[in-house]
């Protein structure tokens, strides 16, 4: 442990992705104790327990210090109340506080790096570099602005640092860390729930070979007609392969809306509520084929060795598909059945681990981040 002055780091988290990001990154920051005392602060942007609470539990997460309970909204109102309420707590932290880090691309990275930075505290990035090249993605945008405003970035694949220097960050400033959500997947494994146990406890047998699908994002599931043709190949698909469809609120939602509800009544498509992390661990696991839109289950699929069909037209996450399990499908439903039938004949591309998703990830970002704090501070 380095002999240097206490650091205090504010560590924010938003979103479900966050969570399981952050919970190795706090345990491995707590064995730097005393050297970093770390204040946790949950902004409240997924306020469903089922979409987050239930994953603190799951993690053995300390319960946050701060909560700011934002709540919903649209991209703007959501951005800009996270900022108001956490403008105040900043305040009444500085000048105590040594940096703020944040994790991913959800609204509340962005909304706490532009207070963070405005008021003159470093921020963190863990996450850095990852681009789709698609503007259009709200997240891009909060990826693109975080990184710029960040002092340090943390990357969790070795391409992420070429995007980086392209947008001119110098060098010095990014450390390749590797991915802690891959942390969380491996330690939490063995406790993954079966299968067999999930569908049994909502009501429902379990098929001897399963998909997985999920859709929230507000480009598959905001556009009736694109859900519409989604869901239907999704029935196509469910002839061959029945499907268990955990939904998200905001595509339960817009299936109300739609009528789209019912389809699934005679069909195999298995519709479940937004289950807790170790759920949903044990249906990757054992799913011969994954159908997402997620970008955090790109690389839980890659990690499990499970073939897994993006429902976009581009990812963040290339080494998904450049090394692991991943394709990007789109959302023609004639290339995603295609897709998807020919995984079903050969087994899918099994791929392999990427470099430093070895369950370490989370060690590397505290070392990186107690070296470069004692660094801004001139300790040797």
């Amino acid at each position: 442990m380095c002999a240097c002055p206490d650091f205090h780091l504010l560590c924010v988290v938003a979103a479900r992705p966050n969570l399981m990001k952050m919970a190795p990154i706090l345990a491995a920051l707590e064995r730097q104790a005393p050297t970093v005392r770390v204040t946790l602060l949950h902004t409240g942007q997924h306020y469903d327990p089922a979409m987050s609470g239930q994953v603190f539990t799951a993690l053995g997460m300390r319960a946050p210090d701060i909560s700011l309970d934002v709540g919903s909204g649209s991209h703007a109102q959501q951005t800009a109340e996270i900022m108001r309420r956490y403008e105040a707590v900043h305040l009444a932290m500085q000048p105590a506080l040594d940096a703020v880090m944040v994790v991913g691309d959800v609204n509340s990275t962005l909304a706490c790096a532009l207070v963070a930075a405005k008021l003159g505290t470093p921020v963190i990035h863990v996450e850095a570099g990852l681009r789709s090249g698609d503007r259009s993605m709200p997240e891009e945008i909060n990826r693109l602005l975080t990184d710029q405003l960040s002092g340090l970035l943390l990357t969790s694949e070795s391409g992420a640092q070429a995007n980086l220097l392209r947008e001119g960050i110098a060098g010095e400033r990014i450390r390749f860390v590797g991915n802690v959500m891959i942390d969380s997947l491996l330690l939490q494994l063995p406790r993954a729930i079966s299968p067999e146990n999930t569908l049994q406890n909502y009501g429902h047998p379990c098929p001897p070979a399963y998909g997985l699908l999920t859709l929230h994002r507000p480009s598959n599931v905001d556009d009736g007609g694109r859900l519409s043709a989604l869901l239907l190949a999704m029935v196509q698909l469910s002839r061959q392969l029945p499907l268990l469809f955990p939904i998200h609120p905001r595509t339960l939602s817009m299936l109300r809306q739609t009528g789209l509800e019912n389809l699934f009544e005679q069909h195999a498509i298995v519709p479940l509520p937004p289950l807790g992390y170790l759920e949903m661990l044990g249906l990757m696991q054992g799913a011969r084929l994954v159908l997402t839109d997620s970008g955090g289950i790109q690389e839980e699929t890659t990690a499990l060795g499970v073939p897994c069909l993006t429902l976009r037209d581009n990812t963040e996450r290339p080494v998904t598909v450049d090394e692991g399990t991943n394709t990007v499908a789109g959302t023609a439903p004639e290339t995603i059945l295609t897709l998807a039938h020919n995984i079903l004949e050969t087994g899918g591309k099994r791929g392999r681990i990427p470099e430093y998703w070895d369950g370490h990830a989370a060690g590397r970002v505290a070392d990186a981040t107690l070296q470069w704090l004692s660094q801004r501070r001139g300790v040797q």
